[in-house]
């Protein structure tokens, strides 16, 4: 029961962020009211305000997946004997192959005009670092304990995100996903032998 009781509930989170996303695309984020989004979604606002305490939480759902995929990556890796910056980067890699959007390196027009939204509203850019906090966070646990883990998370976090803003710029000033992932992969590898260097992972 309570396996169907959480997919209700995820299932409630997707629709609600789905009906904001789509009008913030449509109208931008700040000439939209929560009020709105609660009528597009058919919830009243005390829920909506239940599921998502901040307007920018609406817009930022689709990252909340992603807020401990390091970690994850990290615990995994673990398991097969595989060290946290071998892991990480294998995964990075086969996030670049598929076009993941988290890594910037996707020319789906739906997901740049997303990105172009998110990067153009001061404000979902302020709360998205929170969500990148949280998620260097989790980060340093996986990695182990202290300071040297939370600065190696912090490091790690930094990589990433301007990995995938460095694919994002190319790909917004008009270069396509295929013709970017070559130089997304070298630099990519260039960047975690960097890692490497600094960090005793």
């Amino acid at each position: 029961m309570s396996g169907l009781r959480e997919l209700k509930k995820q299932r409630t989170y997707e629709a609600i962020s789905d009906a904001a996303v789509a009008l913030f695309l449509e109208r931008g984020f700040d000439a939209v009211s929560v009020a709105e989004v609660a009528a597009a979604a058919e919830v009243s606002k005390p829920t909506l305000f239940r599921y998502f305490p901040a307007k920018e939480d609406l817009a930022l759902y689709r990252f909340a997946d992603h807020e401990d995929e390091s970690a994850r990556v990290v615990r995994a890796g673990r398991e097969e004997g595989v060290g946290a910056l071998d892991a990480l980067e294998r995964h990075l890699l086969e996030r670049l192959a598929a076009r993941d959007p988290i890594t910037g390196l996707c020319d789906d027009p739906g997901v740049l005009a997303y990105q172009r939204m998110l990067y153009g509203t001061p404000s979902l850019e302020t709360r998205l670092f929170t969500y990148l906090r949280r998620s260097e966070a989790v980060l340093a646990e996986a990695i182990g304990e202290g300071l040297r883990a939370r600065l190696a998370a912090g490091q790690i976090g930094v990589v990433l995100r301007v990995l995938a803003l460095e694919n994002w710029r190319r790909i917004e000033s008009g270069e396509s996903a295929d013709a970017v992932h070559a130089d997304a992969v070298t630099e990519a590898r260039d960047a975690f032998r960097r890692l490497r260097e600094g960090l005793d992972l």
